[in-house]
């Protein structure tokens, strides 16, 4: 087990990077997807189930675990990985996305941000220092700086404002995280969908050398050519001797989009929360399990996936499962989809390793546009 958290550069096809993140616990490999286990769980889902998709690495929230169990609970529990029983590295997000998006009359000052818990309406604190503090408690592999992620639309004033606040609570993040063998620390570039902006924020974060850099502030409502855009003039601007991870992207086609750009790290809830109101990925696109034309198909949902649901189930008895409510139906979409993804990663990997990432996107743009109706097996 490596004892120096470092990026590891093994290939490149155009912008796009094949690489590997080594931590304090284990080794991830880049591109790379993290399952969300925002309250200690990847909803649905066991952590050796989840660990059995090939997935190497997981996230969870600051805002979410603060609340309950509570860091310091965790923390007397032995840290988050031994709590729910994940053996490999975790990233926990800051908490600000959360308390912008869910918590009750916030206020925020140039302090941190005062609000109302979603739960019980109990009033917190949230700095820099203290979501620093809160990552350390729950032993989280990799820490992400606290932040104001932009809303958008916002005007390049109101953008500024934002980014340049984000900054300033990123110095204060950098010099609040305790430095240990093989953990690292991420800064959050900002700046909208503003290319003057981005450069101001990478040049910023670049000075305080964190051992990684995430995107924040998209997939809030640009949509996706103008996330690509912004990714076009934000990832040649970043440092490339060190791992880039876009927040919460997202879509198949969007991770597809994002890693030909340049970005190493993703994260969603898209598959846990898809499988839950039936909607399975596939490589022919998405399918929703509750339409009635899967009554009677004995099919599986994707002959090439690996996962329980595809190996052992037909479309039919899943239709029937979701029809009734069952539990199982919700455990085996959920299933499906995370295979799903970290079999996209693995592939993607593979195709940029091999010099072939324009081929391979070319093939996964025909099969997401011929859709499900065209059968599976030709």
């Amino acid at each position: 087990m490596t004892h120096v958290f470092r990026y590891e550069r093994l290939a490149t096809d155009g912008p796009a990077r094949l690489g590997r993140v080594h931590t304090a616990h284990g080794i991830v490999d880049t591109p790379a997807f993290m399952p969300v286990g925002t309250a200690a769980t990847v909803k649905a889902q066991r952590p050796e189930e989840v660990r059995a998709t090939g997935a190497q690495i997981i996230l969870g929230n600051t805002y979410h675990l603060m609340l309950r169990p509570t860091a310091e609970r965790v923390a007397k529990l032995g840290g988050l990985r031994n709590f729910m029983n994940w053996r490999g590295p975790i990233l926990t997000d800051s908490g600000g996305f959360q308390v912008m998006s869910l918590a009750k009359l916030r206020k925020m000052t140039e302090e941190g941000v005062t609000f109302q818990s979603h739960i019980d309406g109990t009033k917190h604190h949230l700095t820099p220092e203290r979501s620093i503090e809160i990552q350390h408690l729950l032993d989280a592999t990799i820490t992400m700086a606290f932040d104001e992620c932009t809303p958008y639309p916002a005007s390049h004033e109101q953008a500024a404002e934002s980014m340049r606040l984000s900054m300033r609570w990123a110095e204060r993040s950098r010099k609040a995280f305790v430095a240990r063998p093989g953990y690292g620390q991420f800064g959050i570039v900002q700046g909208s969908v503003y290319e003057d902006l981005r450069r101001e924020s990478v040049e910023a974060l670049a000075g305080m050398d964190y051992e990684g850099y995430a995107v924040g502030g998209l997939a809030v409502g640009e949509g996706q050519e103008l996330m690509f855009q912004t990714l076009d003039f934000t990832c040649p601007m970043m440092p490339e001797d060190k791992p880039r991870y876009l927040m919460g992207v997202g879509k198949p086609a969007d991770i597809v989009g994002a890693v030909a750009r340049g970005i190493d790290m993703f994260d969603c809830v898209l598959p846990t929360r898809s499988g839950r109101t039936a909607q399975a990925f596939t490589r022919r696109g998405t399918v929703n399990l509750r339409n009635a034309r899967h009554a009677e198909d004995p099919r599986p949902l994707d002959a090439d996936c690996a996962c329980a649901a595809c190996r052992q189930y037909s479309r039919a008895y899943l239709h029937h499962l979701i029809r009734c409510d069952e539990i199982l139906g919700l455990m085996l979409l959920t299933g499906h989809n995370l295979q799903y993804y970290q079999d996209l990663m693995r592939s993607l990997r593979g195709a940029i390793g091999d010099g072939r990432l324009g081929d391979f996107i070319a093939r996964f743009e025909e099969d997401q546009a011929r859709g499900d109706i065209a059968p599976l097996e030709d």
